[in-house]
């Protein structure tokens, strides 16, 4: 937090200079216009949730977000920093630090027909994300104000992509403790016996696509509702993707407590059925591997906007 602060404090200390040459544009209101490059620092709060293999709706499977769980939504918030070209396209730097998670448990309702809650799996993470978007703001690309008469309107919807780093680290509780899962290799990443599953990095890029719409609280202030989803390269924000192994594996790559843990976590269908069919050397499936992993976040965020001038009465 303390290089955004430094970052943030720097680009104010250069761009401040920039304010006086800049010519005046379009009238933002009577006593304010528009200049062509805009500024705006901000914070953002709202909720966080995630699309994975585990848990999902109180129901049976469906695709996509209609096997959300919306109860599952988590506090998030972040902060950001834009530059606005002529109102039309922004570029934003921000940070979004919140947490996900997901619980086979949900499904009991329907537990005598899906093999997801005799899974019995689940997972929280953190995530901390940092990206850079370019907005477009269809209004001011194909309306050019500064040759009307009217001033533009106070709502502004907009439509973003861009690209970002984010660290995620799936967890869960076991015996009343904090588990790490990534270094259990849960499902054989890494193991020679499975060279096509590799260990997952716990920070990866991602894209992040969305829309918003922007509402002039006044000429320094402004309000925001904001979407975005974001595209990962992985399936393992959950630390579920494939197929069980073979539990004897794991002591020949892990020892101690992570031995003990491994073996508790790869596979817990008995807990919930201690009939349940299990093949004692694996290859069942434990997730599906054809879809990546995403999260996203709706946000209200606040702004104060700097670069308009106010009108100099003669």
């Amino acid at each position: 937090m303390k290089k955004i602060k430094l970052l943030i404090s720097t680009l104010i200390i250069f761009i401040t200079p920039l304010q006086k040459v800049i010519a005046q544009y379009y009238f933002y209101d009577n006593n304010t216009y528009y200049t062509p490059l805009m500024f705006e620092i901000g914070a953002s709060a709202g909720v966080m949730n995630c699309l994975t293999d585990i848990g999902g709706t109180k129901g049976l499977g469906k695709p996509f977000v209609k096997d959300l769980n919306i109860g599952n939504n988590q506090f998030n918030g972040g902060a950001y920093f834009s530059a606005t070209y002529k109102e039309a396209v922004a570029l934003t730097f921000q940070g979004t630090f919140g947490h996900i998670k997901g619980y086979d448990s949900i499904l009991e309702s329907v537990k005598s027909t899906t093999p997801r809650y005799n899974r019995n799996l689940s997972f929280t993470s953190k995530i901390s994300e940092f990206s850079v978007v370019a907005e477009f703001y269809p209004i001011f690309i194909f309306v050019n104000w500064a040759e009307r008469e009217d001033y533009p309107p106070n709502f502004s919807p907009y439509l973003l992509a861009g690209i970002g780093f984010f660290s995620f680290n799936p967890q869960t509780i076991l015996n009343g403790r904090t588990v790490d899962l990534q270094p259990l290799h849960t499902e054989g990443q890494g193991f020679a016996e499975y060279p096509d599953r590799k260990p997952y990095k716990l920070k990866q890029t991602n894209y992040p696509i969305g829309a918003g719409v922007k509402y002039e609280l006044s000429s320094n202030f402004n309000l925001r509702a904001e979407f975005i989803y974001r595209i990962t390269h992985t399936d393992y924000l959950d630390d579920l993707s494939t197929k069980y192994i073979d539990p004897s594996l794991f002591s020949k790559y892990l020892s101690g407590s992570q031995l003990a843990d491994a073996l508790a976590l790869n596979d817990r269908r008995s807990k919930n059925n201690p009939e349940y069919p299990i093949n004692p050397n694996g290859g069942q499936l434990r997730g599906n591997p054809k879809n990546n992993d995403a999260y996203f976040t709706f946000n209200i965020k606040i702004g104060f906007s700097f670069g308009r001038q106010k009108v100099m009465n003669n």
